[in-house]
């Protein structure tokens, strides 16, 4: 029998992420790549982690992640996301009206937002987006 595979996706700034979870030992692979040597920073690392822990799922599942786009806090971002809403997936048999739903659980730790922020886009006539050249009155 195959094992059964939860997907979803999430996104961050400009990075987009597909998450898939299998039953497993806690294995977490980005772009093929141990999630510990692809993000230099190991606090991302803790930051993808959230929703396991608040779940306490840390060494139940396997995760196989593919991420594109924007830098590495974008894309720590969008794996959070595509991690709690795939955890929303595995356990939506369950009572949502319960306690100990992952849903509750989730959306009070705030990991079922979509963080909307992204870079607002240079206008003419400005440096960036808002910045104005120097003004000189003289």
């Amino acid at each position: 029998m195959a094992k059964q595979v939860w997907t979803a996706t999430g996104r961050r700034k400009r990075s987009s992420a597909q998450v898939r979870l299998v039953g497993g030992t806690g294995n977490i692979t980005v772009n093929g790549i141990d999630v510990n040597e692809y993000f230099p920073n190991k606090i991302l690392v803790m930051d993808l982690k959230q929703p396991l822990v608040t779940t306490d799922n840390e060494n139940r599942f396997d995760i196989d992640v593919t991420v594109k786009g924007g830098g590495y806090s974008g894309q720590a971002g969008a794996i959070r996301l595509g991690i709690a809403r795939a955890l929303l997936k595995f356990d939506a048999n369950t009572d949502q009206s319960r306690e100990d739903s992952y849903r509750k659980m989730l959306k009070a730790s705030g990991f079922l937002t979509r963080d909307a922020r992204v870079k607002e886009r240079k206008k003419y006539g400005l440096k960036k987006a808002r910045r104005a050249p120097q003004f000189s009155k003289r």
